[in-house]
């Protein structure tokens, strides 16, 4: 993922909002996003998420009721979420959650084509999905 430049849109505001489960971004170029947790956990940019190169990010499910119990500023560019599933290695730069807010319809989509394909209903639990791999080894 690349780094800020000079044009990339830094959050004006930040908003955790734990009732409805999202998190609102308000964006200096003027754009508001309302991106939902579930999205945020099942896209997290971490390796345990999004595996060591393509092809071998894990497919996430049972995350609909997910919660952020923190948010931690990482530098000026990003911030930690500690998500109430104990997941807590994402780094979400502003450039990425941009993203995440400007692609949720598309991202959504390819969300539940991963799972249609895999056989997985979006509810299961983590490790419970039938033709899930268990683990991987390095």
């Amino acid at each position: 993922m690349a780094g800020l430049t000079k044009d990339t849109p830094t959050p004006a505001s930040l908003t955790v909002h734990g009732q409805s489960r999202v998190l609102e971004v308000g964006f200096s170029d003027g754009a508001q996003f309302r991106i939902p947790f579930e999205l945020m956990r099942v896209y997290s940019p971490s390796a345990e998420v999004q595996g060591h190169g393509p092809g071998q990010e894990v497919l996430q499910s049972g995350k609909r009721l997910v919660g952020i119990e923190s948010l931690e500023p990482v530098g000026n560019y990003a911030v930690k979420p500690t998500f109430s599933d104990g997941h807590d290695t994402g780094l979400f730069t502003w450039e990425y959650l941009y993203f995440l807010g400007s692609e949720q319809d598309a991202l959504w989509t390819q969300y539940h084509e991963r799972l249609s394909a895999a056989g997985v209903d979006r509810d299961a639990p983590m490790g419970v999905a039938s033709g899930a791999h268990c683990g991987h080894s390095h």
